[in-house]
Parts: structure tokens; sequence; C-alpha cells
């Protein structure tokens, strides 16, 4: 009886095409709940599958023959049109969940029309991925990802076993990772280093995709995957106060200061948190053993601890 076969023994193609089958059939699987709209948790878990998707292809697209219609592009525009509606559900937890309990009354009235809007803004949005889902265009598209999937082209490299390539796919996925603007940023609340902090959310996000398409060839690849999530939470926390502060200041022609000083004083402390969270996570990476350990697992090279670097440091 043959031995079962190692997974970095499997061609690239055919492993890629087992991430593009799960990641659509996920879709697929959630179109019904996300249109009931009886539970944000599915078009989170909707958003999240499309991203997922998009880094599959980009990170194995070396690897496939895809027709156009499956590029990263088009579904990163299908992405992009639940994305709103998924950005105002955060914004609308955070505020009803997270803080309205915990300001004045006489702020929790100022607040109800602020809320209202939100509403209205959700439901506009809701209406435009109703649109979306039961359009033609994206019907037909998951019809051509199934076709695909029936009959899957590869490249020369998609035909070579997964664990020849894993050093390229996993580098491919940090590439230019950690020269980032967004490491320097030292004050979140400009406009500039929000723009830095949500490039360099998006790109820790892809990489923690990448890798956890790799955790078949490297299981020791999990603790980075858990700390990616770990950065990931904390810009994500800056990010969605960034963009309730900038609803609050239009809504309130940037008197919100003025007529919600409490709301002000919760959103400045939760944002002094994540920043604090993050400044924490981000310093631990960037020290020179921790970028050295990580480059060497992803070279296929034995991981060298941070302990054991320390202690050569402490020799030298």
């Amino acid at each position: 009886m043959a031995s079962p076969m190692h997974p970095r023994e499997r061609r690239c193609g055919d492993h890629a095409v087992d991430l593009i089958a799960a990641r659509v059939q996920r879709l697929v699987a959630l179109q019904a709940d996300v249109l009931a709209d009886c539970d944000p948790e599915p078009l989170h878990q909707m958003r999240v599958s499309c991203r997922q998707l998009r880094s599959t292809l980009e990170q194995f697209g070396p690897a496939l023959e895809l027709p156009d219609q499956l590029s990263p592009q088009r579904v990163a525009k299908f992405g992009q049109r639940l994305g709103l509606c998924r950005d105002l559900d955060v914004l609308r937890k955070r505020l009803d969940h997270q803080l309205l309990p915990f300001v004045p009354e006489l702020e929790q009235e100022l607040l109800q029309r602020f809320r209202r809007q939100l509403k209205r803004e959700r439901k506009h949005a809701f209406a435009d991925l109703k649109e979306v889902l039961h359009g033609r265009s994206y019907l037909k598209w998951l019809a051509r990802c199934q076709a695909w999937l029936r009959l899957p082209s590869f490249s020369v490299i998609g035909l070579q076993p997964l664990g020849d390539w894993f050093p390229e796919l996993a580098h491919s996925v940090v590439l230019n990772l950690m020269l980032l603007p967004g490491w320097q940023v030292l004050d979140p609340t400009t406009e500039a280093s929000a723009e830095a902090l949500h490039l360099l959310r998006r790109r820790i996000k892809r990489a923690r995709y990448g890798f956890n398409n790799l955790l078949v060839c490297e299981p020791q690849l999990q603790p980075w995957c858990e700390r990616f999530k770990a950065m990931q939470a904390s810009l994500g926390d800056l990010n969605d106060l960034q963009l309730l502060d900038c609803a609050l200041a239009e809504h309130f022609e940037d008197r919100a200061a003025e007529q919600l000083p409490q709301l002000r004083v919760l959103i400045a402390e939760q944002r002094q948190i994540a920043w604090s969270s993050w400044q924490a996570l981000a310093a631990e990476l960037a020290r020179p053993d921790q970028r050295s350990a990580l480059y060497q697992l992803l070279s296929g090279a034995p991981a060298v601890s941070a302990a054991a670097c320390a202690g050569e440091r402490i020799q030298g």
C-alpha cells in the first residue's frame, strides 16, 4: 500500500485549486444569509472570503493559468462593493456597544440623529450590495469560477511540487513589508498617518492569509499568523476610530469636540489603548533577530530563536 503523499509533494496547482475552491464555495454558502440580513456576521465572513480569495489568486498566480474573469482585480471589485455596508456595521456596533452606554444622557440624545443617519446610509449600502449579489455580472463570475475549477490549467510552476516553491510563495506575501512607512508612524491621528497605517494593515492581512495558505508546508508559520492577526486587530481598531471621528466631524460640522466632550474622551482613550498595543507588537517584530528568524523560516532554513540571538549578542 502506497504511503500518503506529503503536502510538500503535492503540485502547486493542485494545492491552489483546493484553496480557491474552498473560498468560492464559502461565498456561495454565505449568500442566502447575507441577503437575509438578520445578522451582520455572514456579511463579515463573505468579505473575509473575498479577501482570502484575492490573496490566494495573487500568491499562486504564477502557478496558474487564469482567465481574465478570475483576476485578483475582479475579486477586489466585488469585495469593495461589500465594504461600505460592513464598515457601517462596524461603526454602529462600536458606537452602540462601546461608546454610547458610557456617555451622559445629553450626549446620547445628541447622538440619536447621528445613529439614524448611519442607519439610513447602511440601508442604501445594503440595497447596493443586494444589487451586486443578484446581478448578472456577479453570478456569471461565480459560474466561470466554478467552470475553471472543474477543469483548471496550470503553468510549469503549477505542475511542480509545492515544497519546491515554498520559499518564493512565502516571501511573495511579505516582500518589502517591513519597509512600509506605516512602521515609522509616531502620531496616528493625522490624515497622512492614518493612510499609512491603513495600507500597512492591508499588507499585514495579506501576509497572514498567505502564511495560512502555506501552513501545510510549514506549521511553524502558525505563531506568525497569530502575531499578524493581533497586529491587524490593533490597526483595525485605530482605523475604525478614525472613520468614526471623520463621520462625527462631518455630521456635527466640526463641533463634535464641543458638543460631545465625554464621547471624545472615550474615543481618545480607546485610540490610546489600540495605539499602545500596536506599538508593542510593532517594536517586537522590528527587532533584527525577529526579522532574521522569520526570513530564515521562509527560506526553509532552521529558524534562530529570539533567545539564541540574544545570547549571541551577549557573547559578542
